[in-house]
């Protein structure tokens, strides 16, 4: 049986950074543990291929979970510690859309940064982890056979992208431990629809940019309507907050509606949305496609919903389309002194 001082289970973006920190810091033997034939399969597919490795502005309210325990982590190793990072590993990350930092090429750059950062590691690659048992040492076993440590890191992920060897492994490490767990459930995924806003459908591949309240937060982006709901970056950010109930979507923000009131123009002319979209939402709220200036009050009444288009979703598209998860263990209910940080 082999021994190290340090196991890491997971070859995902948070196990290679901990084995690489591990590696710049101390002579630990370390071994990664890792499913996959190969490392950082996630990673690789995020961002479209080309990693968004951080967010122009980044603070614990952007983040689920304990706001403390996130204003901590982030006051040790923040979004500029990140860039700065990279950036010394030669990476030159990009600005899309004013708001995101991407890799220039694709996520083969950071994987290559983080892969030189392991040097000296082993990496156990293809042995699928199925449990975790004792205490110093522990005794990892994978369909491989067995391994000890005295020390191991749980870098599991979540359930999201199964394709990608994802699995619910972690929680059930937690739970073997008494440590208290949430489910998982699909995050950052788009949303399924009531049979009310099944007009939605018809409207597959148009997008457009939208404002979304839930949970007492407001998201802008980019909505896509899909064969199974709506999807698009907003849809997917308002996920993460979306139990059950209503959002409330706005299809022209900061557009005056009232502008248009006197025109003469058709309403699927004097509207800046695709035309199939205005047609399909004045059918689904009841108004004829005529001009503006021709509507009585009901009617206007019922356009300005565009505004505000309350909905309640049936659901989410599941794991398989979700690009994360929430759940795991529960942060809140441990006590402070098992998650403070130090730097």
């Amino acid at each position: 049986m082999r021994h190290y001082d340090v196991i890491i289970l997971g070859a995902g973006a948070s196990g290679l950074m901990c084995a690489a920190q591990l590696r710049e810091r101390t002579s630990l033997k370390i071994a990664i543990i890792e499913g996959n034939n190969r490392p950082a399969l996630k990673l690789k597919a995020s961002g479209g291929g080309k990693c968004n490795l951080t967010n122009v502005e980044v603070d614990e309210t952007h983040f689920l979970g304990d706001e403390n325990l996130v204003k901590q982590a982030l006051s040790v190793f923040g979004q500029k510690a990140l860039l700065e990072y990279f950036k010394a590993g030669g990476l030159r990350p990009v600005i899309r859309k004013e708001r995101y930092y991407f890799c220039p090429k694709s996520s083969d750059e950071v994987i290559s940064i983080l892969m030189g950062k392991i040097n000296g590691c082993d990496l156990l690659l293809g042995h699928k982890i199925l449990s975790l048992e004792g205490e110093n040492p522990f005794t990892v076993t994978t369909d491989k056979g067995k391994i000890q440590a005295r020390r191991v890191v749980v870098a599991t992920g979540g359930a999201s992208y199964k394709e990608l060897g994802a699995s619910d492994i972690g929680v059930k490490i937690a739970q073997n431990y008494g440590i208290q767990t949430v489910p998982f459930s699909p995050a950052l995924v788009g949303l399924t629809l009531q049979p009310k806003e099944f007009w939605m459908k018809e409207l597959s591949g148009i997008s457009c940019p939208a404002r979304i309240h839930v949970a007492g937060k407001t998201l802008d982006e980019d909505l896509l309507f899909a064969h199974k709901g709506i999807s698009g970056l907003v849809v997917l950010s308002a996920s993460l907050y979306w139990h059950r109930g209503e959002i409330v979507i706005d299809f022209l923000p900061d557009f005056e509606l009232n502008a248009i009131r006197r025109e003469k123009k058709l309403l699927s002319t004097a509207l800046p949305l695709p035309k199939r979209f205005i047609k399909a939402f004045l059918e689904a709220v009841g108004v004829e496609d005529k001009p503006c200036n021709r509507l009585n009050t009901d009617e206007w009444e019922s356009v300005l919903r565009i505004r505000n288009y309350a909905m309640a979703p049936s659901g989410t598209f599941g794991f398989s389309k979700a690009e994360a998860c929430r759940g795991g263990v529960a942060w809140a209910r441990l006590t402070p002194s098992l998650w403070k940080v130090s730097k």
